[in-house]
């Protein structure tokens, strides 16, 4: 008998249940510590992505994707001075997987336009490089431009290049026909980590650091004596960074969602037909 109820309480739901695939392109950009504004295209990447998606109903979907994009940032765009005397910049490329939970404002079955919001979980990889003054490129995580590892900072601990991610974000659909919707949306990255650009922090002692980590480090910790009228390396224990906020990441662009499966919005009107109560008959 309750396996009866249950099947009766599950068949609604997969009646209406219907796979997808998604296909994302658009661009991805970060906010930290050398990028001033939250929210810009200015020195975004490119971004592209592809998934799976399960709608439960017409509001309720579950989505998982991998994701590519790349990001970067240069002091050399800043709008304060001593942003700009740092010089620092970088790059990395994101690896993104996640599992979202979205919800439609309104039945996209039945409306040709819906708001959506989605949360979730996420895991992801990057990997800071920068270019040193002959244009070669020099990943940053091993310089420990920080101090990260060394003994004589016991409290900067080297930090993981893959980590979790809280996405969340929203957009909005428009039904282009019975198998396609094309939506356009944003989508951020809640991260617990401060070094997706390698800056956090304070600077360390330029001897301990070329001692330990070399002359290569040394440069790319601070790049400020490699522009015109820059200072000299500066004494340890200096701002660097700011610590008390995190780095973020978002990635924004469309998004085309195919159905795979024979549940189309002509079957679900149908049903819907057959399924409902008929009009009481005067």
């Amino acid at each position: 008998m309750k396996k009866i109820l249950l099947v009766g309480m599950l068949l609604p739901l997969m009646t209406q249940a219907q796979w997808n695939v998604n296909l994302y392109g658009g661009f991805s950009n970060y906010f930290g510590d050398l990028q001033e504004r939250p929210l810009t295209t200015q020195q975004a990447g490119g971004s592209f992505g592809a998934g799976l998606q399960y709608d439960l109903t017409g509001h309720f979907s579950v989505l998982s994707n991998l994701t590519y994009g790349r990001i970067s940032a240069a002091d050399g765009y800043a709008t304060k001075a001593d942003l700009r005397a740092r010089n620092l910049n970088f790059e990395t490329v994101i690896g993104e997987w996640n599992l979202l939970a979205e919800y439609n404002l309104l039945d996209p079955r039945q409306h040709k336009v819906t708001p959506y919001v989605f949360a979730g979980i996420a895991v992801y990889h990057f990997n800071p490089y920068s270019y040193d003054s002959t244009g070669r490129k020099v990943y940053l995580r091993p310089l420990s431009t920080e101090g990260e590892g060394l003994a004589q900072y016991p409290n900067q601990k080297p930090y993981a290049l893959t980590q979790f991610a809280i996405p969340f974000g929203g957009g909005i659909k428009f039904r282009i026909s019975d198998r396609v919707t094309l939506a356009y949306e944003i989508g951020l990255r809640k991260l617990f980590t401060d070094y997706l650009d390698d800056v956090s922090g304070r600077y360390v002692n330029e001897d301990t650091l070329l001692a330990a980590r070399g002359p290569e480090a040394v440069q790319m910790a601070y790049r400020g004596n490699q522009i015109k009228g820059g200072a000299g390396y500066p004494p340890d224990g200096t701002v660097r960074g700011n610590p008390k906020h995190k780095d973020w990441y978002y990635m924004s662009g469309l998004r085309v969602t195919i159905a795979l499966n024979s549940l189309r919005i002509a079957d679900f009107r149908r049903r819907r037909g057959v399924l409902d109560c008929p009009k009481k008959v005067y």
